[in-house]
């Protein structure tokens, strides 16, 4: 049975580099499914040294929008996808005015059927800060922390990851990765 698994953590704090070692002691084939959506330098800066830390060692395949469709087609090659990351699909779902929580819906819907490859969703713990100024960022971190207890309902394993240090919150504690 494929074990689907949740990563979370702050922004810095080594949940994509854990994320990756445990892609990596997953499968013999892993696919990087990347949710960025190039939109100024700075963020095409970010993509290009995240591809240069991955070498060649993933396959990497680029969707900011459409993530079931795109897991779905990727689980005909591959035995585990590494999807980084969920905040950034829920920012474009936005930009789009897609609604996100039919979006989180169908999500879900695909994992709970998906047994074909291991899915690792990434995604930022935008919750455990103040409360932010403006409705619009009150928006997104509410959208992002009903995502995250949907998506941690139906994941095998949860991890929180601070300091680069994996917390097993729900399923088997962290395998080794050195």
């Amino acid at each position: 049975m494929t074990r689907h698994c949740l990563v979370l953590g702050g922004a810095r704090s080594g949940k994509t580099a854990f994320a990756e070692r445990l892609a990596l002691h997953a499968g013999a084939r892993p696919a990087y499914l990347a949710t960025a959506d190039i939109l100024d330098g700075e963020m095409r800066d970010r993509v290009t040294s995240h591809k240069a830390s991955r070498g060649v060692r993933f396959t990497t395949i680029e969707e900011p929008i459409d993530l079931s469709h795109t897991i779905l087609k990727a689980g005909n090659d591959h035995d585990v996808i590494l999807v980084d990351c969920l905040t950034l699909w829920i920012t474009n779902l936005l930009i789009a005015n897609e609604d996100v929580a039919t979006a989180v819906g169908e999500l879900s819907a695909t994992l709970m059927e998906f047994r074909q490859a291991k899915v690792i969703l990434v995604s930022n713990e935008v919750g455990l800060g103040i409360v932010p100024d403006n409705a619009m960022a009150r928006t997104f971190r509410d959208l992002a922390g009903s995502a995250h207890q949907r998506l941690a309902e139906i994941c095998d394993d949860v991890y929180f990851v601070a300091a680069g240090l994996p917390l097993a919150m729900k399923g088997d504690a962290p395998p080794p990765l050195s």
